[in-house]
């Protein structure tokens, strides 16, 4: 009985919208992979008025950006396709694309606002066709505890003597290190390590290059000050350092001003765009862009909502409620007087914020990165040989990628 209940599911849902079920047309599964506190918002503030307008009912799927490609790819041979839009981190979309998993959205161009940021069109552009729509830009901006800086007569560090400067402070005056880089061995660490190793002038795709010997250096120097947390720390871990006083300054999303600040009314909590490296400063430019899984079962409502997850009307809210950077230019009228100094941080770093490059081979770069991570800052490992292995093997993988 389970077996025919399966096929008769997959004969409904796996020939595009043509075989979908009226019911299913009154259902829109949208997979995002967010925090609970903005699903809150989106279940709330964004979701209704779609829903009464269109007479659909929007079904949220938590998907974090890391299973997309799996998730998707398996429902695709099954010819099962169960996910009608997808919002996905922009340094996650090579693969899809590279596997067919997504629609072209070409002849849907027209629906961006000409107000969005330009530079943010180009992200979901692949061979001259549009694959992704842009949605939501994002950079790291650095969160500081004002009242323990005051304390100990300290000021928010701009380059890296005054960042190892400030955690040899901390951890002198507390006996515990209160700095966090992110050294989760995860896609997180990859992002502070980019900002570093650019930030010295080099490559991360190369790793092996006079800037990132730079970078790997500094951090191994930097190390012994660090707070214990930042072998955990990922995108929601800041919030609760923060919240506690266990980290007292940490590169994270601009979100946490809205749960830190707003929700936990720690106003001491203070944020600007961050430090330099002994090149420049750098912040990768991330943030999430809108797709449309190929045999999508509602292609057409999904179509809809995207538009409408471009509307001022949404972006305004996504902006105020969550404290998420705007892909548009006129939706920060609704930043209420506490949020101003947290965009203004935002906006001053994304003067220094570079894309991550589109690869293939991604995967091979994140772990490569990571891999040297460990090896040298947790294993002790010399610098030069280890970034030589992993430079190899990322060459290896641009190889294999026929790239």
């Amino acid at each position: 009985m389970a077996i025919i209940a399966s096929l008769v599911v997959t004969m409904v849902v796996g020939c595009g919208s043509k075989g979908v079920s009226d019911a299913r047309k009154k259902v829109l599964k949208v997979s995002m992979g967010l925090a609970e506190e903005e699903w809150k918002v989106m279940r709330e503030d964004i979701f209704p008025d779609f829903e009464k307008k269109y007479g659909v009912k929007i079904e949220p799927v938590q998907m974090e950006a890391g299973d997309a490609v799996k998730k998707l790819e398996s429902m695709h041979k099954a010819n099962a396709m169960d996910i009608d839009l997808i919002t996905q981190d922009n340094m996650q979309l090579a693969p899809l694309v590279d596997k067919g998993l997504m629609e072209d959205l070409s002849s849907y161009r027209d629906m961006i606002p000409k107000e969005v940021i330009p530079a943010l069109v180009p992200v979901g552009e692949f061979s001259g066709k549009l694959y992704f729509m842009p949605y939501r830009p994002n950079v790291e901006i650095t969160f500081y505890n004002e009242k323990k800086f005051n304390e100990y007569g300290l000021k928010p560090p701009t380059n890296w003597e005054e960042l190892l400067q400030v955690a040899r402070t901390f951890k002198e005056k507390e006996g515990m290190g209160r700095v966090v880089i992110k050294e989760n061995l995860g896609p997180d660490s990859t992002i502070h390590m980019f900002d570093l190793i650019r930030s010295a002038g080099g490559d991360p795709v190369v790793l092996n290059d006079e800037g990132s010997v730079k970078a790997f250096t500094f951090l191994k120097e930097l190390q012994p000050y660090l707070s214990p947390e930042s072998k955990k720390a990922d995108w929601n871990t800041p919030n609760q350092y923060l919240a506690t006083d266990s980290a007292y300054l940490i590169q994270n999303w601009p979100f946490t001003s809205v749960v830190v600040v707003k929700d936990g009314g720690k106003k001491e909590i203070k944020a600007y765009h961050g430090w330099s490296g002994p090149v420049k400063e750098s912040h990768v430019l991330g943030g999430e862009v809108i797709g449309i899984p190929k045999n999508a079962p509602n292609k057409e409502m999904a179509v809809k909502f995207m538009e409408y997850l471009m509307s001022k009307e949404v972006q305004e809210k996504l902006t105020s409620k969550l404290g998420w950077p705007s892909m548009r230019t006129d939706a920060y009228g609704k930043v209420e007087d506490w949020q101003k100094p947290y965009f203004e941080a935002v906006n001053e770093a994304l003067k220094y914020a570079e894309p991550r490059p589109n690869l293939t081979y991604w995967a091979d770069v994140d772990k490569a990165v990571n891999s040297a991570l460990r090896e040298i800052i947790f294993e002790g490992k010399d610098i030069k040989a280890t970034l030589d292995k992993y430079h190899d093997a990322i060459e290896q993988a641009k190889k294999s990628a026929g790239q």
